[in-house]
């Protein structure tokens, strides 16, 4: 049976969308394979590792037949990266799928469309819509600050609180804390939820830049993020988010704004001379500039100094560079504001012109 013949770029493009939740190694193997369902004239494309379940199709078919069945998403992934822009047929016969574009035939390994486990729905008790680019720079501002394995699993995430007018996202690994608010319509009901790093990660990669509406529903223990032809659902990670309102430093005295590329550029440079064991940086603020500095067990030293316009009192404090750089490469402002208490105590960074944003770094010892 002819399951589809269509353009190889309108079969490429949904399978793309999919497949970069598919691990390559499962302890099941139709967890390998992609979901592929024809229902009249749509093609539908699932793909899941239990934890996460991503679909989306377009109308790629003529007729009003119906079948499914999955194959391997990396290798047809990669045939079609292969094959010229041409014709793709891709055909069901004696349990296996065949691809066929011009004189190229390729013959995969299926595995019945029963064997696949589809997410169970939940019922949906939050509700709301954002814009696609409010959405991605809520990620974007916030996701390098999660943990990766930390066994504190609550941290291995971003916390999303729905709020009357407003959604923030959080995250922290416990040496930094991001944090990002955008406006909302709506008086939608309220809500905090965890939702998996990978998760984070996969809809910052899929998310579009414009305007187009993206909604996000909240049920227990699930999410579910649809935009265009995209239904993402994600399981949620259970536990207590840690009170990310307290971490935030209330009063720094020493005040000062500084340009960013100035400062990335700065910090690039003496990072050179850390190594992986130790990324620490040296900052000294002082009246009208501020020295960074880095040292290693070779005794090589690398020093830059930047003019900032303060007066205050002076201070010696390290960090780790790679906190700093993480959010210099985030941002897009063209200058920061940096607020720091005392050699203990955290550093503040917000943008001199919005309050929507804020980023907390722990002080190291040099």
């Amino acid at each position: 049976m002819q399951l589809v013949k269509a353009p190889r770029d309108a079969l490429l493009r949904p399978l793309q969308v999919v497949s970069g939740i598919v691990e390559r190694r499962h302890t099941l193997p139709v967890l390998a394979n992609v979901l592929l369902r024809r229902e009249g004239e749509r093609l539908s494309f699932t793909a899941t590792d239990l934890e996460i379940q991503i679909q989306t199709g377009a109308d790629l078919c003529s007729g009003k037949e119906s079948a499914a069945t999955t194959v391997a998403a990396r290798k047809l992934l990669d045939i079609l990266r292969a094959l010229p822009e041409d014709e793709v047929t891709l055909s069901l016969a004696n349990k296996k799928l065949a691809v066929q574009c011009g004189r190229s035939r390729f013959s995969l390994q299926t595995l019945a469309a029963e064997e696949f486990p589809v997410v169970a729905r939940s019922e949906f008790q939050v509700d709301f819509t954002l814009p696609a680019s409010s959405f991605k720079h809520l990620l974007s501002m916030v996701h390098f600050a999660m943990a990766a394995q930390d066994i504190r699993y609550y941290l291995n995430g971003m916390l999303l609180v729905c709020e009357p007018g407003r959604v923030r996202a959080v995250a922290t690994d416990g040496h930094r804390l991001a944090l990002c608010e955008t406006p909302r319509d709506g008086e939608a009901a309220t809500a905090e939820v965890i939702i998996p790093r990978k998760t984070v990660l996969e809809l910052a990669r899929l998310l579009p830049e414009g305007d187009e509406p993206v909604r996000i529903q909240i049920a227990t223990g699930q999410v579910r993020v649809s935009f265009g032809a995209v239904e993402f659902i994600s399981k949620l990670v259970e536990g207590k988010f840690p009170d990310y309102a307290k971490v935030v430093p209330a009063a720094n005295p020493k005040q000062f704004v500084i340009g960013r590329e100035a400062l990335q550029q700065a910090l690039s440079r003496v990072a050179i001379l850390t190594t992986d064991k130790f990324k620490g940086v040296r900052c000294v603020l002082a009246s009208g500039s501020l020295k960074i500095s880095s040292t290693n067990t070779d005794q090589e030293e690398a020093q830059e100094e930047i003019e900032i316009d303060y007066a205050g009192d002076g201070l010696d404090i390290g960090f780790n560079v790679t906190y700093l750089l993480d959010v210099l490469a985030n941002l897009r402002s063209e200058q920061l504001q940096f607020a720091l208490g005392d050699a203990l105590g955290s550093a503040l960074v917000t943008l001199p012109d919005s309050d929507r944003f804020k980023y907390v770094v722990m002080p190291m010892r040099i």
